[in-house]
């Protein structure tokens, strides 16, 4: 029975389609400023770069260089006002992937 599941799941299109979304997603978050940054625009709707820089008292160019990698990624969205960049989550699933590892008792 269990192969029968294990040869469904495998060949079933949405199921390996999930599987690379959650994997792609946990690629992208896989640093720990970068789950600080998603745990922050969770808390908050939106932050920019120097208010992000003195939560995780972090260079901007060190923040910066995370937050280029989780927009390109589609993680986050930015918006522009005036001289400040405002960074917000665009892919909320994200939130419960890494709400999930944290609750799953494998973090140490």
């Amino acid at each position: 029975m269990a192969n029968t599941l294990a040869t469904y799941r495998v060949n079933n299109r949405d199921y390996r389609e999930r599987l690379e979304k959650a994997a792609y997603i946990l690629k992208a978050v896989s640093h720990p400023v970068r789950l600080a940054i998603i745990d922050l625009l969770e808390e908050k709707e939106q932050l920019n770069v120097n208010e992000i820089c003195e939560v995780l008292e972090c260079e901007q160019s060190f923040i910066s260089h995370h937050l280029i990698n989780l927009k390109l990624r589609g993680i986050l969205q930015s918006s522009r006002d005036g001289l400040n960049m405002y960074y917000a989550l665009k892919e909320r699933d994200v939130t419960k992937i890494v709400n999930c590892i944290e609750n799953c008792g494998c973090v140490m």
